[in-house]
């Protein structure tokens, strides 16, 4: 063999594994965009990934997830929209609150995003029509500020003598001014008064049930925020040790403490976002993966809370409860 030949079939043999090895498929990235912490969200992470699963994606194997939390900062959730497009990722998850959803639309018209809503994607503009979504968005959304009003109205049928009631509100929630009013007319209707209370950050919880203390409130309605959802724990505790009379929109609470939820599961609809963004990935397009929208809320009551409390569960509730904890 001449000497050229034989460096030729060397190098050959050298440059082939290279070539192979860059021709490998690169696995998708998927963006999930969350206004919370990693820590209050860890259950609904699980459910995401279940639904991943259930279209064949697992992580760490044939996907990579990319993981940002404004740690509910939504200040910051432009720039972390903006660095998942940065990365080239393939779908954007936008979960936690509508803030994670509008920042994500804000970054980018092309890639797809798929989002977890508590609040009516239409209503609200984040897409033009649930049965064929024409933009690049597309999810599920959970009416828990569509029932918002139901929910006020089950607390007040738990304390039927009292007058006045709380709300807490996280006021960087980007409809907080809507849900207060949807909430203040709500009230009007069932002749309660209804003190608004403001909480943007976990340090704010003791003096807002100092403020429901000096304004002899005697139930408190915790609305649809990412803050209150990853603290549920701390949220019900504080319930507790001050006597008031909660109720908020996930199981979760009442599991944790609380006396009574009235909404959707949560996990539920972060497991359908997984799915969804299983079949993008797969070659699915937006417009045609309808916005699915909750058709069922649960009433679970915590009995045992209710007794610590010194509550007597009206009958009529205990009975339309689909759940009792004890």
């Amino acid at each position: 063999m001449k000497r050229r030949e034989f460096i030729g079939l060397v190098g050959g043999a050298v440059a082939w594994p290279l070539k192979a090895k860059a021709q490998e498929p690169q696995i998708p990235i998927v963006g999930f965009l969350n206004s919370a912490s990693a820590a209050g969200y860890a259950p609904y992470v699980v459910a995401f990934r279940q639904g991943l699963s259930e279209t064949g994606f697992v992580e760490g194997r044939n996907v990579a997830i990319e993981y940002r939390w404004a740690e509910s900062d939504y200040d910051r959730l432009p720039a972390l929209a903006a660095d998942l497009v940065r990365q080239k990722v393939a779908v954007i998850a936008a979960t936690g609150t509508t803030a994670s959803i509008l920042a994500a639309e804000a970054a980018t018209s092309t890639i797809p995003i798929v989002f977890v809503s508590g609040t009516d994607p239409v209503k609200f503009g984040l897409v033009s029509s649930l049965g064929r979504p024409d933009g690049n968005a597309t999810g599920v959304f959970t009416l828990d500020q569509e029932v918002v009003g139901k929910r006020l109205e089950a607390l007040h049928e738990m304390l039927p003598t009292a007058t006045e009631f709380g709300a807490l509100v996280n006021p960087t929630f980007a409809f907080a001014e809507s849900l207060s009013t949807d909430l203040q007319a709500a009230a009007r209707t069932l002749g309660m008064r209804l003190h608004i209370l403001r909480a943007s950050t976990e340090s704010d919880f003791d003096a807002v049930f100092g403020a429901i203390t000096q304004l002899h409130v005697s139930g408190l309605l915790i609305t649809t925020d990412s803050l209150f959802i990853s603290l549920n724990a701390q949220l019900a505790t504080l319930m507790l040790r001050h006597a008031i009379p909660t109720i908020c929109q996930y199981r979760d609470f009442a599991v944790a403490g609380g006396l009574m939820s009235y909404g959707s599961s949560i996990t539920e609809f972060y497991r359908l976002a997984g799915v969804y963004t299983g079949r993008i990935l797969k070659g699915d397009k937006v417009a045609n993966l309808p916005v699915q929208q909750a058709t069922k809320v649960e009433l679970i009551i915590n009995l045992k809370t209710a007794k610590a409390l010194g509550i007597t569960v009206p009958l009529t509730l205990l009975g339309r409860a689909d759940e009792v904890i004890e």
